[in-house]
Formats: C-alpha cells, structure tokens, sequence
C-alpha cells in the first residue's frame, strides 16, 4: 500500500538536501548559532510530513501535536546527528531516532506529572503502515523496542526507522547495508513482537 507521507519525502529527495543540511550541521558543531536557523526550513518539510504520519487519525488524543514534536526533534538533531549524512534517507534514519526519543521523554514526563502513581496514556494513532490495528502507547512502544534490541538488535533498527522514519524496505537495506528479503523478515519479527507486547499491556 502507498504512504501518502512517504510519497512526499520522496518527492523532497533531492541529493542537494543532505548535503546541504551536513554542511550546516558542522557549522553548528562549530559553533555557528545561524546555521541551526538556516537549517530548520531546509528540513522542515520531511519533519513534518514523519510526524504526521506517527499520529494521523488520532493526533487529538495526545497531548504533543506533530509541529512541536518537529521542533523538539530538530533540536535533538542538530545536537547529535553524524557527520556525513548520505541521502534523504539516511537523513530520515536519523530523524527517526530524535522522534522517538521526543515521544518516549514526554511520555515519561505525563507519567510522571500525574499524581498517585497512575499511568497516564500517551496513544500514537493507528498505524496501518506497521500492520497495528490499534493505539500504540508510547511508552510501551520504546520498551517493547528496548526488549526487540537485546534479542533482535536488527529487527529493532528496521523498525524503527519504518516506523518513525517512514522508510522504505530498500532504503533500510541500503543504510543497515543487507539485503531486502533480510529486512523484510526483520520487519515481520518486529511487527509480531511488538504487536504482542500492546497485545499483553492491553490484557
């Protein structure tokens, strides 16, 4: 099935993009404080475009809207993307990795902010890209990865950059360097183990 939102990224892949956003990030990393301002709009667009996707239909059930989750990731970013990033999708793989840090850190923050020890939720919407019929909790999501990554480190890196970076199955293969029937078997693993792990927070 076609990704409206992946369609878009891939209409932004440019190979000018990436290594334009390399060249402002060692300029941040040196210290030019308007390099961070002159990057942001160069990135803003596939930002975007990977948050919506994470919270679709139910975007209003969650107390962080895509555009801070985009600003909030964009800081992450630029403090601690590598050097040399190769293409569009590179660029996404490491997005991916500042979007779930952001969900996962809010997350932890509305559980804590409750009084009384109680859980609050924070639901992602459905996502029919990753094959889940239902609300993902981002907290159960990040831990259900952290358990993926000790016995799976593979499946857990395919997962998330499709699911919070809105790549490909090429794509992936191309940056984790395998094959596509490699990462599509690790796609299917992450899906069952995490679609198992909502599935036991719900009973």
């Amino acid at each position: 099935m076609a990704d409206p939102q992946h369609d878009k990224l891939a209409a932004n892949d440019d190979a000018s993009i990436p290594s334009v956003a390399t060249v402002l990030l060692r300029r941040i990393e040196d210290g030019d404080l308007v390099a961070a301002d002159e990057l942001l709009p160069l990135v803003y667009d596939q930002l975007r475009a990977i948050a919506g996707s994470l919270f679709r239909s139910e975007s209003a059930g969650h107390t962080l809207q895509p555009t801070a989750l985009v600003h909030e990731a964009y800081i992450k970013l630029v403090k601690g993307a590598p050097d040399g990033l190769k293409n569009r999708a590179h660029f996404c793989a490491v997005a991916a990795i500042a979007m779930r840090q952001v969900l996962r850190d809010h997350a932890r923050a509305s559980r804590s902010a409750k009084r009384g020890g109680g859980r609050r939720r924070e639901p992602l919407a459905d996502v029919t890209s990753a094959s889940l019929t239902t609300p993902i909790d981002a907290l159960v999501l990040d831990e259900a990865l952290e358990q993926l990554a000790e016995a799976d480190d593979r499946a857990a890196r395919v997962f998330e950059m499709r699911f919070f970076g809105g790549l490909t199955h090429d794509e992936v293969a191309g940056l984790l360097d395998t094959s596509v029937p490699t990462v599509e078997r690790a796609w299917r693993r992450a899906r069952a183990w995490i679609a198992s792990a909502i599935a036991d927070e719900g009973g």
